[in-house]
């Protein structure tokens, strides 16, 4: 994830440069149910609404709570599927809460009607991220529902009118793109505190319909919207939060949008970013899935590291014998092709494999949704 937002405020007001450090214990994304009310298109969990057999029990899911906590993972984003159908979903989170995990409810916000919402806000939640795709029709088509975004929008009030902490997610492909500026003019309206665009990653029904991936310039377009907006809210000392996800390139071309409007801050950004490290699939953000499969992120449903049904995690996640985590938990990893010769790796670190993985059958292939020049990565 990179959080442009913070990265303003370093235009603003410049830290001191540190070494690249990673947290204690990765960011767990955790898929409690794969059933959802919906069938979006970009859906990476290919989840329908229908009972998958052999989920975590309850019982189950305390248990590997209790491993993560004295494993240090500081984060517990909760999801599915659409994780308010499952029945336990509010024991799960008050049991997050009092055990000391940072807690994040990941909904398509269409089931959030006011009881529900009286219970995330008294279950103290600390982030409620509520996937909107454009307005109105737009949405309700990625969404394959009609009604979809009437609903979501109504739960992004009550949560906003009880308090909690909400946030966009928006997932940019070519059928959606030009409602960017909307969905940002949403998100302002309704006193939502945070923006994340999330870039299409060909994983699930994501993979099926990669060919609707957003061309590199509108994909450029959108992030000099996106840093625009997030410099005027920072400028302006609005509490508003922008970041971005499943791009890893978005940091480097930050860094083409200072030397454009800050030249004077381009070696501190660049260090900044150094830092910041790029993409941390295997390292600093993990996913456990409704079965208690345990993979690198949540786009690598199609390679299992163990079960926390045979194995903790905190057995699990150090353990480099399988090469493909041996090779995300390398500094600098062992990418080819443009990735490889690109003078951003530091902050890069190789984007994201997935979609290397999926075009070329190489995960270590240059990433095919890099929308940097070969000019801007230092290549002839």
């Amino acid at each position: 994830m990179f959080r442009v937002s913070q990265f303003m405020h370093e235009l603003m007001a410049p830290s001191p440069v540190g070494p690249h450090r990673n947290p204690p214990g990765p960011v767990v994304i955790w898929n409690l149910i794969r059933r959802c009310n919906l069938a979006c298109k970009h859906c990476y969990s290919i989840s329908t609404d229908k009972d998958f057999a052999g989920e975590l029990t309850t019982a189950e899911v305390f248990t590997v709570m209790t491993d993560l906590r004295e494993f240090k993972v500081p984060v517990l984003i909760l999801s599915g599927g659409e994780p308010l159908l499952r029945p336990d979903i509010f024991r799960i989170a008050a049991r997050a809460k009092a055990m000391g995990f940072y807690t994040a409810l990941s909904t398509n916000g269409t089931l959030i009607d006011e009881a529900t919402a009286d219970r995330i806000g008294s279950t103290g939640f600390d982030y409620v991220g509520i996937s909107i795709d454009g307005i109105g029709a737009t949405h309700d088509r990625f969404r394959a529902r009609d009604g979809a975004f009437a609903a979501s929008l109504a739960g992004i009030r009550r949560c906003v009118a009880r308090g909690v902490k909400v946030g966009l997610r928006f997932t940019m492909t070519m059928d959606n793109a030009a409602e960017l500026p909307q969905v940002i003019g949403l998100m302002e309206a309704e006193g939502v505190a945070k923006f994340y665009f999330s870039h299409l990653n060909y994983a699930g029904r994501g993979n099926k319909n990669r060919l609707d991936d957003a061309t590199m310039q509108i994909t450029r377009d959108a992030m000099d919207l996106l840093f625009d907006t997030a410099w005027e809210h920072a400028q302006a000392g609005r509490a508003r939060e922008f970041v971005t996800g499943n791009n890893d390139a978005d940091g480097p071309y930050f860094l083409s949008w200072v030397r454009r409007h800050q030249p004077e801050r381009v070696d501190h950004v660049a260090a900044k970013l150094a830092q910041w490290g790029g993409n941390a699939s295997g390292v600093n953000v993990a996913n456990i899935d409704n079965l208690g499969e345990v993979h690198p992120d949540t786009m690598w449903w199609n390679h299992s590291l163990g079960n926390v049904r045979q194995r903790r995690f905190s057995a699990i996640w150090p353990d480099v014998s399988d090469p493909l985590m041996a090779g995300l938990k390398r500094h600098p990893r062992p990418v080819e092709g443009r990735c490889a010769a690109c003078v951003h790796l530091a902050a890069c670190n190789g984007n994201t494999r997935v979609r290397a993985e999926r075009i070329s059958g190489n995960v270590w292939a240059e990433d095919p949704g890099c929308y940097l020049s070969d000019e801007e990565i230092g290549l002839p």
